[in-house]
């Protein structure tokens, strides 16, 4: 064993790594101990190259199913240190590798050092989710999309999304039984976007998410957009923070994590 000098220490370095993923086959991002997860595959990837033990922590938690176009986790890495470069890992050629041990539907963007503050999940200041919809079959899109053939009143729908950036009480878009010591979010962009005659996607971005909120508020807007509820009593699923008075929760696959801002 080496011996530790002044000038020759071991010192923790904690890096940020950006990913993407198709969830289709897995079981979301966390760790589970019925199925593969993101997180476990990443971990496998980082410890094997590394040759340590690595722990990663994700800037959320998707759900089974659900796809990130952008993952931000965070590692710590125990490196010799002997001046102000050695010891840090080298980030591009770390990247490279990673792409050719993953799954394919695992891809690695960067990795990049941070401060040893940063945190993925409660340094993020914002996170943005994607959920698209078409009402046309279509082949290519029976896996990212959820296809519905119901007529949609949409300018409704987004007259209802605004109501979101009144309030900071999200409870009943927030699973049953979460365990989950707040259900407050701050939610500042909420509304649907057109991308062609038959497709659109609801866009929303708030400091943090509960669980399968996304996905049940889409549900309601889903109800507003057929006539089944209206603008207000939208409000009044808001206000009265039952999960039993808010829509159906929407299929997975059609949820992507897009965008987090530190």
């Amino acid at each position: 064993m080496r011996r530790l000098t002044v000038n020759n220490v071991w010192r923790i370095m904690r890096y940020f790594i950006t990913l993407s993923y198709d969830g289709a086959r897995y079981h979301g991002w966390q760790i589970q101990p019925n199925g593969p997860s993101v997180q476990e595959k990443l971990q496998w990837a980082l410890s094997t190259l590394l040759r340590q033990e690595i722990q990663v922590t994700g800037a959320g938690r998707t759900d089974a199913g659900v796809h990130a176009r952008m993952m931000v986790a965070h590692f710590d890495f125990s490196g010799e240190w002997c001046g102000s470069i050695c010891g840090l890992l080298d980030c591009i050629q770390l990247t490279y590798k990673l792409n050719r041990l993953l799954p394919q539907d695992i891809a690695v963007q960067r990795v990049e050092p941070v401060s040893n503050d940063m945190h993925a999940r409660f340094s993020a200041l914002a996170r943005t989710y994607y959920y698209y919809i078409h009402t046309e079959k279509d082949p290519f899109l029976r896996t990212t999309s959820c296809e519905l053939h119901y007529q949609l009143d949409f300018e409704k729908m987004n007259e209802a999304a605004a109501l979101l950036l009144e309030y900071d009480d999200f409870g009943a878009f927030c699973k049953a039984h979460a365990d989950v010591k707040t259900t407050l979010c701050h939610v500042t962009v909420a509304r649907w976007h057109q991308t062609s005659p038959t497709s659109w996607y609801f866009e929303i971005t708030a400091n943090r998410f509960l669980r399968n909120m996304v996905r049940a508020v889409v549900g309601t807007l889903i109800d507003v957009g057929r006539g089944r509820l209206s603008v207000d009593d939208f409000r009044k699923v808001i206000e009265g923070k039952r999960r039993t008075e808010a829509g159906e929760s929407m299929p997975a696959n059609a949820l992507f994590l897009v965008e987090v801002k530190y």
